[in-house]
């Protein structure tokens, strides 16, 4: 008995829906590997942005409540290479509520009250120093990260043209569809499914965090950072060399 002619068309519409839906499946597989990447990259600037706000900020507020007179936080950015005063606002220099919130829980080590603000003022820079050197390779490794990321985008397109694929898929069956891609889409609109699906790289990590190049070793600019920070004491405001009279500063408790 001769088969029905309609069991091949079967067969084909079975075949070509398979067809469909593995392109399908390689085409969004893809796309979501991307958008993985994009939100981990997303997630990581995050984190790390952590370190800036949370280590570098305070560091940097104590060296500025230290040296205090605009023009000593002038010479000491021009010293070292800072390009902005980052984490700087003149209302941190009037509040004594802030301050006392930036020196919470601080050691000193001298036997002289002078001793100790300038050894302070060292552990201020060499602790700045540590933070900005580890927040400089988070941001490297950002870098690498997005330009990865880039890279991954430009194979994509490269090897999933939409229109080509949308044209493909509807030599497969009903000409009137596009079959698992968009699920009975009309012929005109394939142009337009390339900007709507368009996938675009995350930001630049230089648009999301400043960037700021390591510190010098504070041996290589001890000197002129002891000249300074012998000013800054000469120039200090009472309040602020009494939390010196002392070896520590409290550490006030909080409700968790």
């Amino acid at each position: 008995m001769m088969r029905p002619p309609q069991q091949q068309g079967g067969l084909d519409d079975v075949m070509a829906a398979e067809l469909k839906q593995e392109i399908a499946g390689r085409y969004f597989g893809f796309r979501k590997l991307i958008e993985e990447d994009s939100q981990d990259y997303a997630q990581k600037v995050r984190e790390h942005s952590f370190i800036l706000e949370k280590r570098i900020s305070f560091d940097l507020m104590r060296i500025y409540l230290l040296l205090r007179d605009e023009s000593l936080i002038q010479e000491f950015m021009e010293l070292v290479g800072l390009n902005e005063r980052l984490f700087f606002d003149s209302y941190l220099l009037e509040s004594p509520s802030l301050q006392a919130r930036v020196f919470e829980c601080q050691r000193f080590k001298g036997w002289t009250r002078k001793g100790r603000f300038v050894r302070y003022f060292f552990t201020c820079y060499e602790n700045l120093g540590f933070h900005v050197k580890v927040f400089d390779g988070k941001v490297r490794e950002l870098e690498k990260m997005q330009g990865a990321i880039a890279e991954e985008i430009k194979y994509f397109y490269k090897q999933n043209n939409i229109s080509a694929i949308m044209a493909f898929l509807r030599t497969l069956g009903d000409q009137q569809a596009t079959g698992a891609m968009q699920g009975g889409m009309e012929i005109g609109l394939a142009e337009g499914l390339d900007s709507k699906l368009q996938i675009r790289p995350p930001a630049p990590v230089e648009q999301l965090l400043p960037i700021i190049k390591p510190m010098p070793p504070l041996k290589t600019i001890k000197r002129p950072l002891k000249k300074l920070i012998l000013t800054a004491y000469s120039r200090q405001i009472p309040q602020l060399l009494a939390l010196f009279n002392e070896n520590s500063t409290p550490c006030p408790e909080r409700n968790l």
